[in-house]
């Protein structure tokens, strides 16, 4: 089938923690022998922050915001299947209400990658846009998930739902050597954004404090002028192709969501599964449903408080991490590649063209 999404951005990862999630689950959709288009505006920055990697499985269009959504709209008329992305930053709007005009030609599809923040702005305003257009859509699909999703989207009027949880592309994260200028014992990989810069001072900053004689490694964009104790270095963006250096060079890679996505649940990020792909043992927030995903204390392990990131350097030495590690990593592998995230997909299109037909 022939595919065409609206997103954020598939080439660059600049302020745009999306980006590996498209690039697995396109990737392998393309394998599988689908034909992939995705569009994205040039906005925000990203375009001059592309990242070197192969992106020759999309066929990929970089618009002006605005300007040119009349031309995009008419290239994906030629689609089976159409993908409003959720957050794209640019006429969002617009592209939500404009996209229901090729209904006649096209599946129409909404793929949300920040479902509490757009199911929170749906029951806050009785009269959103998106509200009133969203049962229009044949199905919703959503970056995690998990039953309040499930239901509130349902409850909202969607016609069809499903939940695409982010995986392992094993291509693109793997084990390699560890860097020396990146060695610490904990690192964390995230953008500075309102709902999670608490829970960053709470498990990481704070357990940094607690644990002076330990090294803590920080990356993503917007803390440059964060206060900090003394044993954390900041090193600022850090594109995806150098994921793998960082989380295979720390002793331990914390992850932690987002306030609303911890509420929710369900909903382990891209940084997760690039975790598992490098085989070191993650520290992880808590929240509803990341069982559902890997075993905590075997395979991962659940840190609620600093005092409890503190305990876990202090409990487990290298051998013991190096265990936790490689149970993590073949787990992902055994479960959570983006290869079968790709057949949910194809599934979930197919269904909804299947819909049509018998309509």
């Amino acid at each position: 089938m022939k595919i065409f999404a609206f997103g954020s951005s598939i080439v660059s990862s600049y302020w745009n923690g999306a980006a590996t999630y498209y690039r697995g689950c396109y990737k392998y959709l393309s394998r599988r022998g689908h034909e992939i288009t995705f569009a994205e505006p040039d906005a925000y920055g990203r375009q001059q922050h592309r990242d070197s990697e192969d992106f020759s499985y999309v066929r990929s269009l970089v618009y002006r915001p605005g300007v040119d959504l009349d031309d995009m709209l008419k290239l994906a008329a030629d689609a089976d299947v159409i993908v409003k992305h959720s957050g794209i930053g640019v006429d969002d709007e617009t592209l939500e209400r404009r996209i229901l005009e090729l209904q006649d030609r096209a599946v129409i599809t909404f793929w949300d990658v920040d479902a509490p923040a757009t199911i929170a702005r749906m029951h806050a305003d009785a009269g959103d846009a998106f509200r009133t257009s969203m049962p229009q859509y044949d199905a919703v699909l959503t970056y995690g998930g998990g039953p309040w999703c499930r239901e509130q989207y349902l409850a909202l009027g969607a016609r069809a739902y499903f939940s695409m949880y982010n995986g392992l592309d094993p291509e693109t994260h793997y084990p390699v050597p560890p860097d020396a200028s990146l060695k610490c014992d904990v690192a964390f990989l995230g953008n500075r954004l309102p709902d999670r810069e608490a829970r960053v001072e709470e498990l990481f900053l704070g357990a940094a404090d607690l644990s002076p004689e330990s090294s803590f490694l920080l990356g993503g964009e917007g803390w440059g002028d964060k206060h900090m104790p003394a044993n954390v270095r900041y090193i600022g963006h850090v594109p995806t192709a150098d994921h793998n250096r960082v989380n295979c060079s720390a002793g331990m890679v914390m992850n932690i969501n987002r306030a609303s996505m911890a509420t929710s649940g369900f909903s382990p990020p891209t940084r997760i599964f690039e975790v598992a792909g490098a085989g070191t043992c993650l520290l992880c927030d808590d929240w509803p449903g990341i069982d559902d995903c890997f075993e905590p204390g075997s395979e991962i392990l659940v840190v609620k408080t600093a005092e409890d990131v503190v305990r876990a350097l202090a409990k487990h030495d290298s051998v013991t991490r190096r265990k936790i590690g490689a149970a993590f990593h073949a787990r992902g592998l055994r479960n959570h590649t983006y290869a079968q995230r790709a057949a949910q997909a194809e599934r979930a299109f197919t269904h909804c063209l299947r819909e049509r037909v018998l309509a």
